[in-house]
């Protein structure tokens, strides 16, 4: 339910420390029925954000934010701010662009999306390639991937962590189902729970009657303004929703309906760092 243009994902080059986060691998758990295995219990220790927490979202670079600021999010690859409440960002259901879809090719190809002719599936928008998480068994190879980044987040200090390309499956020319995505999305909640950090619902409302199940904390949400969804997540997360929004008429509607409630964010659609040209930043 989201535009074509999807600023989120606008992110710095980062291929060198993907490359070597990905050389990492950790012991997948399987049962003898094939089915997911949680790492590990899900954990009461987990710090959720409080709601209506003044928020920055840096995922085009990391800079020093403004006093008011008490959470942001940054990129994987970024170290967390001194004092805040951190989100961590991991591209968790779609491959980097670039030389990144050459290490897979390379190093894991069955976990690539495929067509019916042997194609990858591609994110047209942000040349990404959809990983495959079909199958049980393909979801754990994943983990070994993907559950790295997400201790790499809790070993630099992050309260969270932020899956983004959860809706992944509306790009997969019905390949991939709301079912396949819950359940990967509940083997990195169950990984991030290990380790002491918190899980963000990345968009989607389809999803939401799954966020217990999947093991949610609160959710980070773009442009729910625009698409009148602001209501459903404030609902189902107790307000403990980041909401982002691109223009400044978005902005200025949801701050009259929801700020009272939510942490409201405008940021430019490039989501650039501060100074640079083109930057915005506006809480209310």
């Amino acid at each position: 339910m989201h535009s074509p243009y999807r600023p989120y994902r606008s992110r710095p080059a980062r291929l060198a420390a993907c490359a070597a986060a990905l050389l990492l691998a950790t012991a997948a758990c399987t049962t003898d029925d094939g089915k997911d295995t949680p790492a590990a219990d899900r954990s009461d220790a987990v710090r959720a954000p409080k709601a209506d927490a003044v928020f920055d979202y840096q995922l085009g670079g990391a800079y020093p934010p403004d006093d008011a600021v008490q959470a942001l999010s940054r990129d994987r690859t970024a170290e967390p701010a001194d004092g805040l409440y951190n989100v961590c960002y991991v591209n968790a259901f779609q491959t980097q662009p670039g030389k990144a879809i050459t290490w897979w090719k390379k190093n894991h190809p069955g976990l690539l999306l495929k067509d019916d002719e042997g194609s990858p599936v591609i994110d047209e928008d942000w040349e990404e390639p959809l990983l495959d998480i079909s199958t049980p068994g393909k979801r754990r190879e994943l983990m070994d991937i993907v559950g790295p980044w997400i201790d790499g987040c809790a070993d630099a200090g992050y309260d969270a962590v932020e899956p983004d390309n959860l809706d992944s499956y509306e790009r997969s020319d019905d390949l991939l189902t709301t079912e396949h995505a819950a359940a990967f999305a509940e083997l990195l909640a169950e990984r991030a729970h290990s380790r002491g950090l918190a899980i963000a619902q990345k968009n989607t409302t389809d999803l939401l009657p799954e966020r217990r199940r999947v093991g949610f904390d609160f959710a980070v949400v773009e442009e729910c303004a625009a698409y009148k969804e602001c209501g459903d997540f404030a609902d189902a997360y107790d307000d403990k929703v980041f909401a982002v929004e691109y223009t400044r008429k978005d902005y200025r509607n949801a701050c009259d309906a929801w700020g009272s409630r939510l942490s409201i964010t405008l940021r430019d659609r490039d989501v650039r760092p501060k100074g640079a040209k083109g930057y915005v930043f506006a809480q209310c």
